[in-house]
């Protein structure tokens, strides 16, 4: 795509008119990252680029009240992809947008927004901020006679990496791969995961902002690829009782130019002074950050202990049982050095769950914090007295705690803006009273028997 503005937006109109594209499907996210699309014709998008189109914010979560309900969406060029699922005729194609008030300040509720702050910050610092998300979820049969999806029948009894006759998702996979490629989302490899049924697709490194795109489209092609072949797909925590929930491990590094400033020859586990006081930082705020990264009920169902996901606040160079993970270094590949963040879930928000977590590491650099000693034993089989004993903390049990750590948090809301910050601890408190009053089946099947 080309660099500068005018003629990007040449590119676009010029791809229009050579694959017969009829519809462009103008795509942002509200405060909780749920996609949200409206579609212009073709003869309205030269105007659109320019201008801007017209949508009422009202009916979006986190963004204005009735009175205030005037907001604009600006097409980023650079991001313009043909759909491939749609017909070759009169085709529709997408572009994300960025969130504008009527006079073309840009609206502090949008979530690309917010992040564009953060990375603002962090090149003013002469960085780059790269990440390598690998999002799994779950595939279910449909269910036959509802609408809404409640069932969740596996359709497989696959192990991680199995590759069986009964892996019937391998061809799901396959199709998703290809569009996602066609789409402009680099894949690295693709696979079934621990649980049955569960699968993961690892997207290719990229800067923050295009990744929070590409992981908007990731999930969206997911769901629409299993839909077209009668199945479903969900980024649910954790949909299933017994196994393992579903997790969004964050590979996170910082460059200045083409030089990857997180690894040192000479440092402990080969990542820089600088490396360290950024997994510094991501510790210490954590517990805070954890609202945004986890984000719904259901997020703590999966952290807790005994399935694989993180839930004491340590880090390690091999041990898969901690919240951060450092990759083991390959001499020659010193651009891949990265550290892994691994308790965020792939139903967040991206824009603000990358905003947070770069947030969170930058106040580590800034204050030359230092990471307390790698914890290289098994977590969970160490005793109360031990993990207090090393300091070893704990992430927030439910959302109730978490919305709590969030709300006293300085660098919840440096990351997110007083704006956002208010609207989204607002619809936590929110989901978590309806929450406490909703009668479940587990309460029916324990106590209508016996009280």
């Amino acid at each position: 795509m080309p660099k500068s503005s005018a003629e990007a937006k040449a590119h676009v109109l010029k791809q229009c008119k050579e694959n017969d594209v009829r519809f462009i499907r103008i795509w942002f996210t509200d405060v909780l990252g749920i996609l949200k699309s409206f579609a212009i014709n073709i003869n309205e998008l030269e105007r659109a680029l320019e201008e801007g189109a017209g949508f009422d914010g009202s009916s979006i979560e986190g963004y204005t009240r009735i009175e205030e309900s005037d907001m604009i969406a600006l097409p980023d060029p650079e991001t313009f992809r043909i759909i491939p699922w749609g017909p070759k005729d009169n085709a529709a194609a997408r572009m994300f947008c960025d969130v504008l008030l009527p006079d073309g300040r840009p609206f502090e509720g949008d979530p690309r927004y917010v992040l564009k702050k953060v990375l603002k910050r962090v090149a003013d610092m002469g960085y780059t901020f790269y990440v390598g998300p690998e999002l799994e979820f779950f595939y279910f049969r449909k269910s036959a006679d509802s609408v809404i999806q409640h069932d969740t029948e596996f359709l497989d009894a696959g192990g991680y990496f199995d590759l069986t006759p009964l892996d019937e998702a391998s061809d799901l996979r396959r199709e998703t791969v290809l569009t996602l490629e066609q789409m402009g989302v680099g894949v690295e490899c693709s696979h079934h995961e621990g649980a049955p049924s569960q699968h993961e697709i690892a997207i290719r490194y990229a800067d923050a902002l295009t990744m929070a795109d590409n992981v908007m489209t990731y999930r969206l092609v997911v769901k629409e690829i299993a839909h077209r072949n009668g199945v479903y797909a969900t980024f649910m925590p954790k949909p299933v009782f017994g196994v393992n929930g579903s997790g969004m491990h964050v590979h996170q590094s910082l460059f200045k130019g083409n030089s990857n400033v997180f690894f040192d020859n000479d440092g402990p586990c080969y990542l820089s002074k600088l490396a360290h006081s950024y997994v510094a930082g991501l510790l210490s705020h954590a517990h805070e950050i954890t609202v945004v990264t986890n984000q719904w009920v259901n997020s703590y169902k999966r952290l807790v202990p005994g399935y694989e996901a993180p839930v004491y606040i340590s880090w390690a160079q091999r041990n898969r049982s901690d919240l951060i993970r450092i990759p083991q270094y390959k001499p020659g590949r010193e651009a891949a050095t990265r550290i892994e963040f691994r308790s965020p879930d792939p139903a967040c928000n991206p824009y603000l769950a990358f905003a947070v977590m770069l947030t969170a590491g930058l106040d580590g650099i800034e204050k030359g914090m230092v990471p307390p000693e790698l914890v290289e034993e098994n977590v969970y089989e160490m005793s109360e007295e031990e993990l207090r004993r090393r300091g070893i903390g704990l992430l927030p049990a439910d959302l109730q705690q978490a919305v709590e750590a969030a709300e006293k948090s300085e660098i919840v809301k440096k990351a997110l803006g007083e704006h956002t910050f208010r609207a989204f601890i607002g619809n936590k408190k929110r989901e978590w009273a309806q929450y406490r009053m909703h009668v479940t089946d587990y309460e029916r099947t324990r106590y209508l028997p016996i009280l």
